[in-house]
């Protein structure tokens, strides 16, 4: 893939081509500046968990600290399934499917995939899924 290079304060445009190399290029840096905040974060927060190993005497301190690692924990759990998504973002970008919706194969519109670059279904087809899901559900 040749080198692209994309001008400061670049943000796609409905005014281009869609999936065009800079909006690529645009998505691409976006999902791997997410992925290194989260993994940052991850590290971090080991860091702060291997080192607060403090003997709380009161009950209430432990318990407190407990479930606020509890907390920490399961944050960084649902970051690392994100980790997975993102990388399968990545994928799609490198195979020319990314921006496309699942379900339909239509563009996911840009402002969606500016908002959650790591969306497979268009807003519709979103919107879909979630009601099917929401009458399963209440059965």
């Amino acid at each position: 893939m040749a080198k692209v290079t994309l001008e400061d304060g670049y943000v796609p445009s409905d005014d281009e081509p869609f999936m065009n190399d800079r909006q690529r290029e645009y998505f691409r840096r976006k999902l791997l500046s997410w992925k290194s905040d989260i993994l940052r974060e991850a590290q971090d927060t080991l860091v702060a968990l291997q080192s607060e190993n403090e003997n709380h005497p009161d009950l209430a301190d432990r318990a407190s600290s407990e479930t606020d690692r509890a907390i920490e924990l399961r944050a960084r759990d649902r970051q690392r399934k994100l980790t997975g998504k993102i990388d399968a973002a990545l994928a799609r970008l490198e195979d020319g499917s990314y921006g496309y919706c699942e379900e339909t194969g239509e563009p996911i519109s840009l402002r969606r995939l500016d908002a959650r670059p790591i969306a497979t279904l268009s807003l519709e087809a979103q919107e879909r899924h979630e009601r099917r899901e929401k009458v399963y559900r209440d059965d």
